[in-house]
């Protein structure tokens, strides 16, 4: 594994527990249950703004959850190869 690929998963692991601290902020749940408060909050979030059938809105919440660990890898590796390039 290389540097870009391990600053990649430390970014996508700091934008995963900063989502989860925003989401969690304000509720009084220990930080062991964030993940599981932070999927089932988001699920109940995307099911009450669109009307959508409670499978479809756990689907969505997996499929955002998953958006964000990518989009925070990949800004990671970016960030990573701006730092270290060759001038």
């Amino acid at each position: 594994m290389n540097n870009r690929k391990r600053a990649g998963i430390i970014a996508a692991l700091i934008g995963l527990v900063g989502f989860m601290a925003m989401f969690n902020a304000g509720s009084p749940t220990s930080v062991v249950d964030w993940p599981v408060e932070t999927y089932m909050g988001l699920a109940f979030t995307i099911g009450w703004l669109s009307s959508v059938p409670n499978w479809l809105a756990y689907v969505l919440a997996a499929l955002v959850l998953i958006l964000i660990v990518a989009g925070f890898y990949k800004i990671g590796g970016w960030i990573y190869s701006l730092i270290t390039r060759k001038r």
